[in-house]
């Protein structure tokens, strides 16, 4: 008899805790912002570079064998709860099996098999996703620092002069990215302020212009802490670390003004790294290099902290 004197029982029916369970999986599939298009991208948003799907199609691949083995093991849960559950009538305790060698060895074997896959395709993707071509398009030098970002566009830009590979504000970058500066490149800058806004969308940061349909390479460089450069619908982060340099390159395929922000805890305002970027025809982005010349914001920033000896061995004992 239950506390409140009537001879219901207080464990409620199997039946009607799956009904319930069944209602709230519902709600937390239907509740959610996403429409039928944005469902198979599961959570990512609309790919921007030509570079994108690889990184979606890892993602996605990832979600199914994650589902499958969730769906296997809830299945095997839910059968031995059913199944094998105590019988009403029969109290005694049921035969105990200690070892079954087949079944052991299924689930050693299975696991590495599963990681082994997810190893492979993510290496295959890592390598492609990170080659760089000898001669890219577009270079820029992204500056990571507390708490804004600078960027130099390393362009052979009228009424800009000078040398990239010999600018003394790009020394922190090694010899084998300036290797593949434009030659006689004078190059333009901008450096954003965390109260800085794009004036056409509102959105905080400074904004970096990006042409469309041309291969840009990133050269990541630090001047204090990591940080993480990472524009979102580009699907691509990557490190920006002191003393040490990263490089990557995407094409963007989609013009418009896309949010950008530091994705490594990098301090008491992480959270105001933010930037922009705006895609545009390779026409307007001309222009809008020309734009910043006039302005004066000719030559280059320092790019940060040069890279120690250890690293530099590093790097020359991998090439």
């Amino acid at each position: 008899m239950s506390p409140n004197g009537s001879d219901r029982s207080p464990r409620r029916p199997m039946r009607r805790k799956l009904l319930q369970a069944l209602t709230a999986g519902l709600v937390l599939a239907t509740a959610t912002g996403c429409t039928w298009e944005d469902f198979p991208r599961l959570g990512m948003p609309t790919p921007t570079t030509e570079e994108a799907p690889r990184i979606l199609s890892l993602w996605q691949g990832s979600w199914a064998a994650a589902l499958a083995v969730g769906v296997l093991v809830w299945g095997l849960i839910l059968w031995s709860a059913f199944f094998h559950r105590r019988s009403r009538t029969k109290v005694e305790v049921p035969p105990q099996t200690r070892y079954n060698v087949p079944i052991e060895a299924l689930y050693t074997v299975v696991p590495i098999l599963i990681v082994s896959v997810l190893f492979y395709f993510t290496a295959r993707d890592e390598s492609k996703l990170l080659e760089l071509e000898d001669k890219p398009d577009v270079t820029v030098n992204v500056v990571g620092f507390q708490w804004s970002w600078c960027f130099n566009y390393i362009e052979n830009v009228e009424g800009s002069t000078g040398d990239a590979k010999k600018a003394k504000e790009l020394d922190a970058v090694p010899d084998r990215y300036r290797e593949d500066f434009p030659a006689d490149a004078g190059g333009v800058y901008t450096c954003g302020t965390p109260g800085e806004e794009n004036p056409q969308t509102g959105n905080p940061g400074p904004t970096l212009w990006l042409p469309e349909g041309k291969r840009v390479r990133f050269v990541l460089t630090s001047r204090d802490v990591i940080h993480s450069f990472w524009v979102v619908p580009f699907l691509m982060k990557q490190d920006v670390i002191p003393g040490h340099t990263n490089a990557f390159e995407v094409t963007p395929n989609r013009e418009g003004t896309f949010l950008g922000k530091c994705a490594e805890l990098c301090g008491v305002d992480h959270s105001r790294m933010l930037f922009n970027v705006k895609v545009v025809s390779p026409e307007r982005y001309e222009q809008h290099l020309k734009d910043l010349a006039k302005k004066g914001q000719t030559g280059y920033v320092p790019a940060g902290i040069a890279q120690t000896s250890h690293e530099k061995n590093r790097e020359t004992n991998n090439l």
